[in-house]
């Protein structure tokens, strides 16, 4: 048995009403007008587009990251998720390891390095995963039966997870819903196990999910790229 830190950190929270519907509406028809290049979950790389740059350093969201990550918080990366049952998947449970890095530096605990449209991706240990958190900024609500966000509270604190471990914590920790509404924010720390089911309706679920550290050096010379 995997035992679980004490302390008071599920490693997730849900915010909303942190913006209101006109803004979530007008940054839905900014992405809907870009020359995005979609794969089959949505959009990636977006943290360029001035829509997604302004509502990252919105001072709400800001303040949401901060509360995980202290004042200097600073959003790196950006990412749109759009499933509804004609475009669906299902996302076992996992952790968020990879990084993308200004450049390639083969240092102890960075490994599995790749090139992702262009960008330097590795996968990170956990002392620079743990200055991380996502905000997941929903366009719609996020339901039972479209394909929701599932937590296991509390795994972030265990650090990088083999398959055995998380096997054993899927068995041992009743999963969370989360469940919100549009324009609200699930905050997440990315080494929290999580996972989605297929949507079992038409009601899309579009989540821009924007990336922040509290800095973009990670140390040994590596830098986070803005993607």
């Amino acid at each position: 048995m995997t035992t679980l830190p004490d302390g008071n950190d599920p490693g997730f929270r849900i915010v909303n009403g942190v913006l209101d519907a006109a803004e979530t509406s007008q940054l839905l028809r900014a992405l809907g007008k870009a020359p995005l290049t979609r794969s089959r979950a949505g959009a990636r790389h977006l943290m360029k587009h001035p829509a997604v740059s302004d509502v990252a350093n919105d001072p709400r969201l800001l303040a949401i990251a901060s509360g995980f990550l202290g004042p200097s918080a600073v959003p790196y990366r950006a990412t749109l998720f759009d499933k509804y049952s004609s475009r669906n998947w299902l996302v076992t449970w996992h952790q968020d390891v990879a990084l993308p890095l200004q450049e390639r530096r083969d240092v102890p605990g960075w490994s599995s390095w790749s090139i992702k449209s262009g960008i330097t991706y590795a996968h990170a240990p956990a002392t620079a995963l743990s200055r991380v958190v996502a905000l997941r900024l929903h366009f719609d609500d996020s339901q039972e039966d479209n394909g929701p966000l599932r937590v296991l509270p509390g795994t972030h604190a265990l650090g990088v997870l083999s398959e055995a471990d998380t096997a054993g914590l899927i068995r041992e920790i009743p999963p969370v819903d989360c469940l919100v509404h549009s324009s609200g924010i699930l905050a997440m720390r990315p080494l929290i196990l999580h996972a989605s089911s297929k949507a079992e309706t038409n009601h899309p679920r579009k989540v821009l999910h924007i990336e922040y550290a509290d800095s973009l050096e990670v140390g040994d010379g590596l830098r986070i790229a803005i993607a």
